[in-house]
């Protein structure tokens, strides 16, 4: 059994405030994990730990085989991070935003794969309509093809579906399902005891 995760101790603090303390998970290769917690229970922090974006304090870990801190420029490279919030521009429409996404990941072949990420995500009939002007659902299917263009090997999901209507988070969901019956790694956290 490979794990795509691997973490042991991991401690993260701000000031005198533990957010992360000892925490210790591994996460198999190819599955939807979810990790669930309540608001303020240090999810957030622990996936930005784990693609890099956040230095742990201690402990040690991996990420599809790398170390989080020593390789954390090149997990942040294999791995797609959508974050609780809407983090996209909201005064550039759904393509624009896929296409900067695009180059900042300096992909090759940019404008095939952003009519396939359109295309694969239902999103090819609003691909001129502004981001901002889009509801909560059509947003995370947004934010969802934009953390997945690059081709990520691991999918860390920040509360995805916080804030989303019903269908459109069941709809979310059969996306996800679809992502890891590719063999994407997708860790998920939530504080829906439903979702997890």
């Amino acid at each position: 059994m490979s794990f795509a995760i691997d973490v042991s101790g991991l401690n993260k603090s701000f000031g005198d405030l533990h957010v992360v303390k000892d925490l210790s998970i591994q996460v198999t290769e190819g599955r939807i994990t979810g990790f669930l917690g309540p608001n303020g229970s240090g999810k957030t922090t622990t996936l930005r730990m784990l693609c890099g974006l956040l230095t742990p304090d201690s402990g040690h870990g991996t990420a599809l085989g790398l170390d989080i801190v020593r390789d954390a420029a090149e997990v942040k490279r294999q791995a797609g991070y959508m974050t609780q919030r809407f983090s996209l521009y909201e005064d550039l429409t759904i393509e624009e935003n896929l296409q900067f996404s695009a180059r900042i990941h300096g992909l090759a072949r940019r404008n095939q794969r952003v009519r396939e990420a359109l295309d694969k995500l239902g999103l090819t009939q609003r691909k001129h309509q502004l981001a901002g002007k889009l509801s909560g659902g059509w947003k995370q299917r947004l934010a969802l093809a934009a953390a997945t263009l690059h081709e990520p090997r691991l999918l860390l999901l920040d509360e995805p579906t916080a804030g989303v209507d019903p269908q459109a988070r069941r709809s979310f969901w059969d996306e996800i399902h679809g992502l890891a019956a590719e063999g994407l790694t997708v860790m998920v956290s939530t504080h829906y005891m439903d979702e997890a």
